[in-house]
């Protein structure tokens, strides 16, 4: 069982674990910050004892915060708690979910709604993290956007710049299954194979570009494609970590100048204030406005773990969203999860 963590310690069951890109590259490549490490950030739980406040009680189901802060940074103070110097992390810099149970800091615990899953609630964290970037921009009048990575938060990130009041979203992806989820969502698509997705943009807004261009890809030729493909006064949002360096060719130096256009750094999202912030949005919305549920492509159990890190290390099968049902209530949902899934019908 864990020792207790931070202030309010709650123990908690986990529920169920999504695989971030992120995990794929400590478990494959060791980028991680030390080692032996249990991962999973993305984590949903059953609270197992009464919280010390009261605020949940054993059975409430609830979705896991990682980041833990430093109460004695002056980010922390004003709630930005992810941007501190020295925060820890589940799953990070400290161990993480995939294991049965937690303790976890009361603060960091947000209850989910009735009728949301276990399953569901494992993805209300990157649903955090693409909201937090697209609230980043400002939404104009007619507002035309641009997303390109069709993933699990490429996705999220184009849903959420529907429900901020975008008109249209085109999202662009290599990848035809995913573009067939992207389409499958509402979204018009981009195949930028053949072509690049500025260039195609350019031709699907009669020259003129999108008021918001998000990069969720993680590539530095996509970075550049983000910048070209923005109108002018137009916005650019940086949601992909970087998984390449990037030279800004002097082309594309002076076009962000002579369009004045906003570069928009991004990282996590916000829990604070309570009630009112990015999380409680996420998980007031999940089901209504925004779908997980069609993202999710597979469910796993904590002891396929090893296998499905490999294949996911080696690319050697097609995954949109991966989650690992770790309880027994969790389990019990995950047929139910994948039946009602188009990315799980998109699986050969």
């Amino acid at each position: 069982m864990p020792e207790p963590v931070g202030d309010r310690p709650v123990l908690v069951r986990i529920g169920a674990v999504g695989v971030c890109g992120s995990d794929v590259l400590r478990f494959g490549v060791g980028k991680g910050y030390g080692f032996p490490l249990v991962l999973g950030h993305e984590m949903s739980g059953t609270v197992v004892e009464d919280s010390p406040s009261g605020a949940f009680t054993s059975g409430d189901r609830v979705a896991i915060f990682p980041c833990l802060p430093d109460a004695a940074d002056p980010m922390t103070e004003i709630g930005e708690f992810t941007l501190g110097t020295h925060y820890d992390y589940f799953g990070s810099r400290r161990d993480g979910g995939l294991e049965e149970y937690l303790s976890v800091p009361e603060r960091n615990l947000v209850r989910l709604p009735e009728g949301v899953s276990l399953v569901e609630g494992a993805l209300v964290e990157p649903a955090g993290v693409a909201l937090h970037a697209v609230r980043k921009a400002t939404v104009p009048a007619n507002a035309t956007a641009l997303v390109i990575g069709a993933g699990p938060i490429g996705l999220l990130a184009a849903q959420w710049l529907r429900v901020l009041g975008v008109v249209r979203v085109l999202v662009s992806d290599i990848d035809e299954r995913k573009r067939r989820v992207a389409e499958h969502l509402g979204f018009d698509t981009i195949d930028p194979t053949g072509s690049t997705s500025d260039a195609r943009v350019m031709e699907a807004t009669g020259g003129r570009g999108v008021d918001i261009a998000v990069e969720a890809s993680g590539l530095g030729i996509t970075f550049l494609q983000a910048v070209h493909a923005a109108a002018h006064r137009g916005q650019v949002v940086l949601l992909g970590d970087l998984s390449t360096d990037v030279d800004l060719p002097k082309e594309t130096v002076s076009r962000i100048l002579r369009r004045e256009l906003t570069l928009l750094g991004t990282w996590n999202a916000r829990i604070t204030p309570r009630g009112q912030s990015e999380w409680d949005m996420v998980v007031a919305s999940i089901g209504r406005t925004v779908n997980v549920a069609d993202l999710v492509s597979h469910v796993f159990e904590l002891e396929q773990a090893q296998s499905v890190f490999e294949d996911l290390a080696d690319r050697s099968v097609w995954a949109n969203k991966t989650v690992f049902a770790v309880s027994d209530e969790a389990k019990a949902e995950a047929d139910a999860a994948l039946a009602a899934s188009f990315s799980a019908k998109q699986v050969p």
